[in-house]
């Protein structure tokens, strides 16, 4: 009997720590990880940084920027190692998650993040840019759950806009009204 209670218990304290994560809204969580969403940078040429189209949103390439505001360089497998990569792609990440609220308003509309698509600037013999997208995929997931498990793709390049060591863009689904 005191072995079952003991399971019922721990069950039920499983499922409450499940709804209050679940309750939990991205931009708590956000806060929880200690980011701040960056400042959406205006559009440097002909083009708009999301468009809408129904229910989902599509937002445009976005390239890494330092805590200075300036872009982050380099080819991965050269002046930038694997990780750096990665944390360039979190921080692409970052900046497309502020710049889908700034555009839908409230982290809290966001049905799911259906699609993203990685470019990596490497040299000609780096395989492993998946690795280096994992930065943007982790973050999506630690801050919109299962809602933030997406498709993608994680493709080499031999060079970026800006000397860029990563691109991203971005397709989400969010709540009808």
């Amino acid at each position: 009997m005191k072995t079952y209670l003991h399971l019922l218990l721990t069950f039920l304290c499983l499922l409450i720590t499940a709804r209050a994560a679940e309750s939990t809204s991205p931009e708590q969580k956000l806060a929880a990880l200690g980011l701040t969403l960056p400042t959406v940078p205006a559009a440097v040429a002909n083009y708009v940084p999301a468009v809408r189209s129904g229910n989902l949103v599509f937002l445009a390439g976005q390239l890494a920027r330092g805590a200075d505001g300036k872009f982050i360089v380099g080819k991965v497998g050269r002046e930038l190692t694997e990780a750096q990569g990665a944390e360039a792609a979190r921080t692409c990440a970052l900046q497309l998650i502020a710049a889908l609220k700034a555009e839908v308003g409230d982290l809290t509309k966001v049905k799911r993040i259906v699609k993203v698509t990685g470019f990596v600037n490497c040299t000609d013999d780096f395989t492993t840019q998946p690795k280096v997208i994992n930065g943007a995929s982790d973050l999506f997931v630690a801050v919109f759950g299962d809602k933030g498990r997406h498709a993608r793709m994680a493709l080499g390049t031999s060079t970026l806009p800006m000397g860029a060591p990563v691109e991203l863009d971005l397709i989400a689904e969010i709540e009808t009204p």
